[in-house]
């Protein structure tokens, strides 16, 4: 068995996402490990959006959202979504 090093670990993926992330380490010339880490560094979470959303909101408009605003707004978003998967 390989050592592998005390950061490292595995994932469990399908075949063809494996397949896939090899096609994209091949076309950015880098290995699967960083394309995994660009993405999971790229991809942010619900308190890293909402964070963001309302630093944005804050520094340029000069606007406070309050926790329910933020409530009402992802509500709005889940319900826009649900229309357009079920269009």
């Amino acid at each position: 068995m390989l050592p592998v090093a005390d950061d490292d670990t595995s994932i469990k993926v399908s075949r063809q996402t494996r397949e896939r992330l090899a096609r994209l380490a091949t076309d950015r010339r880098t290995t699967l490990k960083d394309v995994v880490e660009e993405l999971a560094a790229a991809t942010f979470t619900a308190a890293e959006r909402e964070q963001r959303a309302r630093s944005v909101l804050a520094e340029h408009f000069g606007i406070d959202v309050t926790d329910a605003e933020l409530a009402a707004s992802a509500r709005l978003r889940e319900m826009i979504a649900a229309r357009d998967a079920a269009a």
